[in-house]
């Protein structure tokens, strides 16, 4: 089994990755393989609604969120970190999910999802909601912890002092591995979910 982790820190040592080690030492007790990828410093444009990857079936903009798709196509599970500006989630980030998430047609279905936030004081909670909406709205069930997925830290490392949010991490890491190998089970036993052609209303008459 594994479990791709986006970092959208523009740090590649920063909070967020402290946070990411804690999280990927567990997998590696469970088993589980893990593979970060660091894209919070690198230039990923917004989705700009072009709809050519209704037809092409990847993105018109050929940077890593095309990389990335085969990736999270393969996992079993996918968790993304960011820290906190102005209690939201790294643009960056936000504007690699929504191209991620809108141009990939494969099925999304019972792969785990997690977010993770770090921040030095406020705006984890709402950061933690905006992220997680990615998987609610693909069926991807949403591992949980003993406290929101969230880490405090300020200065470079300071996060490795924040001994409860570590330990969320960990706990983290240990239900998602969890989780991932119960959908297993449970798919070779029982399969998907049926699923429905899909219905859209609208709101404008």
């Amino acid at each position: 089994m594994n479990v791709l982790i986006l970092n959208g820190s523009p740090k590649p040592d920063g909070n967020t990755a402290v946070a990411i080690n804690e999280i990927v030492k567990v997998f590696d007790e469970e088993g589980i393989e893990s593979k970060v990828i660091h894209i919070g410093n690198k230039a990923i444009r917004g989705c700009v609604s072009c709809n050519s990857c209704s037809e092409t079936g990847k993105c018109v903009f050929d940077d890593e969120v095309n990389k990335i798709a085969p990736e999270l196509e393969a996992a079993d599970g996918l968790i993304v970190a960011s820290p906190v500006y102005y209690a939201s989630a790294n643009a960056t980030l936000v504007a690699c999910l929504d191209r991620l998430f809108y141009s990939t047609g494969f099925d999304k279905t019972m792969k785990v999802g997690a977010s993770v936030v770090v921040a030095r004081r406020g705006g984890c909670s709402a950061t933690y909601d905006e992220l997680n909406k990615y998987f609610t709205i693909s069926g991807m069930p949403v591992a949980s912890s003993q406290y929101w997925n969230s880490v405090h830290g300020n200065a470079p490392g300071e996060a490795a002092k924040d001994a409860e949010g570590l330990q969320t991490m960990r706990t983290l890491a240990r239900n998602m591995s969890f989780l991932m190998k119960s959908i297993a089970l449970g798919k070779e036993k029982y399969g998907l979910p049926q699923k429905e052609d899909h219905l859209w209303t609208h709101f404008i008459r």
